[in-house]
C-alpha cells in the first residue's frame, strides 16, 4: 500500500522542473490545490486553475502537462480530471489533511486573511512552530501559528494554556469545520489574500509531512 511519504514525493517530483526548462512558478502547494480542485468537479476548466491558484496560463498548462507525465490526471476539450492513480493518491494525502477552513481574525489569526488545515496525527511532531511559519511565510504569508489539540485543549508548542479559551467563535468555527482530534496539529496561516493564506498553509502542512519523514 502507497504510503503518505510516497505521495509527497510524487507530488514533489510534479512539481520540479525538467532541464533545460525555465525556473517552474509552481510548487507542491499548487499541485495538491489542482488535485483538491479536480476531486471536487467531474472536469476542472484551466481557466478555473488559473483563478484559483494565482498563475498565469502558461503555468497551469505546464503544471497539467507535469500531472500527466506522472499518470495523476486525464484531459478532454472538456477540461481535467483525476485518473485512478491520481484519485488513489489524493486519496491518502487528504486523509493526513483531511479538512480546511477560513478562519476570521483573532488573536491567533493575525492577518486580514486566515487559512486553517488539519494535519492528522502530527501533533507530537509539532517542535517550536517556527517551521510552519517559516513554510508560510516562503508562500508570501505574513505568519502562521500552529496549535497542538491535545486533551480537548488548543495548545501553542510549549505553552500549556488552552491559546482559545477567550476566543469562544474561533474554538466553536475551527471544532465545527476541522473536528480535531487527539494530537492532531492545526496551522492557521494569514496573508493580506484568499489565494495566499489557503496555498500557504497546504505548503506548510505538506513540508511538516515531508519533514517528518526525512528522518526515517
Amino acid at each position: 500500500m502507497i504510503s503518505v511519504h510516497q505521495v509527497i514525493k510524487t507530488l514533489t517530483k510534479v512539481a520540479d522542473r525538467y532541464s533545460p526548462s525555465r525556473v517552474l512558478s509552481f510548487n507542491i502547494a499548487h499541485v495538491f490545490k489542482t488535485m483538491q480542485l479536480a476531486s471536487e468537479q467531474i472536469r476542472v476548466s484551466r481557466m478555473t486553475l488559473v483563478a484559483d491558484l494565482g498563475l498565469g496560463e502558461g503555468s497551469v498548462k505546464t503544471l497539467v502537462k507535469h500531472l500527466k507525465m506522472h499518470g495523476l490526471v486525464e484531459t478532454s476539450k472538456g477540461g481535467m480530471r483525476l485518473s485512478e492513480k491520481g484519485k488513489i493518491l489524493y486519496s491518502k494525502i487528504s486523509a493526513t489533511v483531511p479538512r480546511e477552513s477560513p478562519i476570521q481574525k483573532c488573536s491567533i489569526g493575525l492577518g486580514t486573511f486566515n487559512h486553517a488545515v488539519l494535519l492528522k496525527g502530527f501533533g507530537s511532531e509539532i517542535n517550536s512552530g517556527l517551521e510552519q511559519r517559516d513554510f508560510a511565510k516562503f508562500m508570501g504569508a505574513t505568519g502562521a501559528t500552529t496549535l497542538v489539540y491535545k486533551n480537548k485543549r488548543f495548545l501553542m508548542p510549549g505553552q500549556t494554556q488552552d491559546s482559545l479559551k477567550n476566543e469562544r467563535k474561533i474554538r466553536e468555527s475551527i471544532m465545527e469545520n476541522l473536528l480535531p482530534q487527539n494530537d492532531d496539529a492545526i496551522i492557521i496561516a494569514s496573508a493580506d489574500d484568499k489565494k495566499t493564506a489557503d496555498l500557504a498553509s497546504k505548503y506548510a502542512a505538506l513540508m511538516t509531512v515531508a519533514d517528518h519523514h526525512k528522518h526515517f
